[in-house]
């Protein structure tokens, strides 16, 4: 029984963390594309990689704060983490090729 609830929050974990790439991905992506569309600083090409960086290193203390709480705490790590904030990074290279296409 206790074997079916541990896949069960492994899901729902899984579940969560494509839920929030693929939100900060679209925000990302949006936001680029609609109020940097104008900042030049943002088509460096380094510009995606420091935006996934510091997504990531914003994240990571604020789901060591989540692991306080037993239940919801279990469903996510560092991993997360690192796909959200390699969410961001990709929607924000995204946008700029929008932006280089006329979108």
């Amino acid at each position: 029984m206790f074997h079916f609830f541990a896949s069960l929050f492994t899901l729902v974990g899984f579940v969560v963390t494509v839920g929030a790439a693929m939100l900060s991905f679209g925000l990302a992506r949006e936001y680029v594309r609609n109020r940097l569309r104008f900042v030049d600083g943002v088509r460096h090409p380094i510009a995606p990689w420091v935006v996934a960086i510091l997504a990531t290193v914003i994240l990571a203390p604020a789901v060591a704060l989540i692991h306080i709480v037993p239940i919801i705490g279990s469903l996510f790590g560092f991993g997360t983490a690192l796909i959200v904030g390699g969410a961001t990074g990709l929607g924000t290279a995204s946008g700029v090729k929008a932006l280089k296409r006329g979108e």
